[in-house]
This record gives structure tokens, sequence and C-alpha cells, in this order.
């Protein structure tokens, strides 16, 4: 059983008529993990067989009495190891924590459960999430399914690589850099981040990554995003950032309307790309033309790198987070990259440095409005990443102080605080002659969250859907 055949919806409605038992479902889901992970590595740690299917039995015998089911009844989910579910550790993919199991849910897992939805495990993530690829010292290397070598990017790789290889239809990302969108476009499917605040954070502590980071369901298309979105939208009282309930924002976007005119800027006015990404992104263009739209290409829309004031933000919260373990003996236990970043916000970083960066979020977040607004159009259009999906072991801090260049497109809508979404634009072919996912990205403005789902899923139509990787390599 291959959840890459069909959208999350339609496995649910498939065990809401009795069409598939859950607990059918669950089996495959676990035999299917069992097969593929060890190339894998998506998953770190799954719930015992035996909970799981009493939880999917559980759906069966409440079909079987005439209940009326939740809308993610018997799905399995995947949560990504820098949130809590349950009962099962939160490493942060780090040798420092989860020495105990969660005695409790996050938000957006407690709201997916409460839609039907059942945990399998936790999936991989570099150590909290500090960089765009997806490796750390405690569980070794998460690999892309379209080939071993390379990494299904960061941070939420882990989820990635098992959406992208069928392993389940539902998992959690965040993206305080572009971790639920750098990954999805590596891996050849489709990846949304909301606007700040729609998906609460809620955490019994204040986010690690302040307002740059949100978190969000990732599927491998996105009908079943829209989905899972509708049920986890929402305030709660712990978020002073979190946004009122709108019922049928998401819902609604697949029937929504998409203005004819987009905006196309595929560097964002700084970047550098790559020319198999610009081959596959011209190629993309021409489709979308194609299919009615008038693609008017802009300069900018950003006038300046966003590297150093996001570099700034990131670096001062991890310090926080961290700062205190230098020093120490476990210092030499966390992630020598990610060291580098603490050790940058404390040394480096003043508070002026840090106000500063924060009016660069305003600015840049002005420069896209003015951008679109000037143009008459609600959507822009750019590369997601620069470049293809980098080697698995690829450094994610390049001369001590910089990201990974895969990093750089993705940075702006974090400090925004506005919506965008990725789809598959298609493969590019590196030197050797792979064939690699390149993604497209599409940006709209404040809160606009329902105008750039409705874009992306009118272009993900319009390019082929997701792409499929060959999973033939992944076992003897």
């Amino acid at each position: 059983m291959d959840f890459r055949e069909a959208p999350l919806g339609i496995w649910a409605q498939r065990i809401a008529e009795g069409a598939l038992t859950a607990e059918a479902l669950m089996v495959a889901t676990l035999n299917r993990i069992d097969k593929l992970n060890p190339a894998l590595n998506a998953f770190t740690e799954l719930r015992p067989r035996d909970a799981l299917l009493e939880a999917a039995r559980a759906v069966d015998r409440a079909r079987g009495r005439g209940e009326r089911l939740p809308p993610l009844a018997g799905m399995p989910l995947g949560v990504k190891d820098l949130e809590d579910a349950q009962g099962l550790l939160s490493t942060y993919g780090s040798a420092l924590y989860g020495t105990a199991p969660a005695e409790d849910d996050s938000v957006l897992v407690s709201r997916l459960k409460q839609a039907g939805a059942i945990v399998v495990g936790k999936t991989m993530t570099p150590e909290f999430g500090c960089k765009g690829v997806t490796n750390n010292p405690r569980h070794g290397i998460c690999r892309n399914p379209f080939a071993l070598d390379r990494s299904p990017g960061g941070s939420s790789g882990g989820s990635s690589a098992a959406l992208a290889a069928g392993l389940v239809p539902l998992a959690t990302g965040s993206d305080g850099g572009g971790s639920i969108r750098i990954p999805a476009a590596f891996s050849g499917h489709s990846g949304f981040k909301a606007s700040q605040g729609r998906l609460p954070l809620g955490d019994a502590l204040p986010p690690t990554t302040g307002t740059l980071a949100v978190r969000g369901p990732m599927t491998y298309d996105l009908s079943g995003t829209l989905l899972a979105l509708e049920l986890a939208q929402g305030p709660h009282p712990r978020d002073i950032f979190s946004l009122p309930t709108q019922p049928g924002l998401f819902s609604q976007a697949a029937q929504a309307a998409v203005p004819k005119r987009v905006l196309w800027a595929p560097t964002l006015g700084y970047a550098e790309v790559d020319p198999p990404v610009l081959k596959v992104l011209d190629e993309a263009r021409q489709r979308i033309e194609a299919a009615g739209y008038e693609v008017v290409e802009v300069s900018g829309p950003f006038a300046e790198h966003p590297l150093p004031g996001w570099w700034t933000l990131w670096s001062a919260l991890l310090a926080r987070k961290l700062g205190p373990y230098r020093g120490a003996e476990a210092w030499t236990q966390i992630d020598p990259e990610l060291r580098e970043i603490v050790a940058y916000g404390m040394d480096e970083v003043s508070g002026a440095d840090y106000a500063r960066a924060l009016d660069q979020c305003t600015e840049l977040a002005m420069a896209l409005e003015e951008t679109l607004a000037a143009h008459g159009a609600s959507l822009l259009l750019a590369a997601t990443c620069p470049c293809l999906p980098p080697a698995h072991d690829a450094p994610g801090i390049v001369l001590g102080r910089q990201t990974g260049r895969w990093v750089e497109m993705t940075l702006p809508m974090n400090m925004t605080r506005m919506p965008a979404a990725t789809v598959a634009a298609g493969l590019g072919r590196d030197e050797a002659g792979f064939a690699l996912p390149v993604g497209l990205q599409v940006l709209g403005g404040q809160q606009q969250d329902a105008a750039v789902l409705a874009g992306a899923l009118a272009f993900e139509r319009c390019l082929g859907g997701p792409l499929r990787a060959d999973l033939a390599t992944l076992t003897p």
C-alpha cells in the first residue's frame, strides 16, 4: 500500500465507508516502514506495534457500531522530533534531550489526533532544526528517496522523506527558515508554510526560534494539507500571536478562483540560481502560461539579501536556548555546526543588531506588498531553492557564518511572517545526469493563506502534481 497513490482525503474516505479497514491500513503502513525506512532513516522511533494495531481496531469497531468517524480516522501520522507526542521521546535530534517519553502532545499533534489521526512515530530532524539538511549526532543521516546520496533537505527532512516514499499519508513539520518548503522541494512533493499564528504553537515553554518558525501539517499533495490545516487552525491561549479560527479558510481554497496575473521573480532579486534549476523553472513558466496565466517578470522584490538579518535572529534565539551549555561537558555532545551558530549568537550579536534585524523583517514585508500592489497581482513565483538537492552529508554551515545555499530563498517569508508554498516544478539534471526534484515557490501577502494555497493548488495541477521517486533502490 503506497500512500502516494491517493490524497489524504481519499484514504480517510475509504476508511469511513468501510472500503478499507483501519487495521489493514496500519498493518500495511508498518510493513512499508519496516521495508523502506532502513535505507531512508526517516523515522527515529515507532510506537509499539500492538498499540498501533489496537488503535486502528478501535476505529473499525466505532465504524461497525455506526458511529460517525472524525475526518482523519485511522490516518497514520508521523511527528517531527521537534514537538511532543505523548509516550514518545522528544529528542530534538540531540544527545542532551529525550530521556523520558513526553507526557502530553503538542497543540498540532493534539488537534490532528482529535481529528482521528494515529501517531505512528517520530521523524528525523537536524539537532534543534538548526540547518537545511537532516542529520544529527543522535540518529545519523536521513536520505532522499530520489537519490540515497542526497539529502531530503531540512529541517523537516524525516517527515518529507516519509511522505515522498509513501510511508505515511500525513506528517508534521515546522518552518523557521524554509524547513517545510526546502525538504518538500528537494523530495518532489508540495508543502506550505502558513502565516505566523494561523496554527498556534502553544507549548509549555516559549518557542525556541521565536516568531521565525511556524508548525504545520505536511502531505504528499496540497489537497491533504488543506484538509489538515482546516482541522488544526485556531487560537491557543499560550500562543500570543495565534489568530482566530476562520471556518472554511482552507477547505474553500480548493474551489477559489485564482487571478490570471502572477508575478515572476525566480531569483527574488538577490539569489544566484543554478542553470539546471532555471531550466526547469523556465519550462514550468511555459506550462503555466499555456494554462492561461499572464506571467509578468519583475525585478526584486527584495533589494538586499535577507541572510544577515535572519542569521542574527536565528543565532541569537539558539544562543538563548543552548548558550548555558557552553563550557560544560555537555557542550561537546552538541552538533559542531550548531555550536558555531550558538557561539556566534552569544559573541557577536548585540541587542541593537537584533533590533535592526527586526527592522529588516518589516522592510522585506513592505517590499513584497509594494511589488504585488504595483503590478496588480496577489501572487509571486520564484525558485524554492537555488540549487539541486545537496549531498546527504553536506555541511549546513559554510565559512562558519553562512547557511547552505539551499536555504537562502526561503528565509524572507519567515522574517515577514507571510504565507508561502512550494510545488514540484519538475526534474533537473545534475552534472552526472541524475534527475533530481526542483520546487516552485508561491509567495503571497500578509495573512493571504487562502490566496497562496489556491494558487499553489492550481500550479500543482498544471505542472502535473508531485513527482514519484523510484523506490527500487531502497531495498536489497
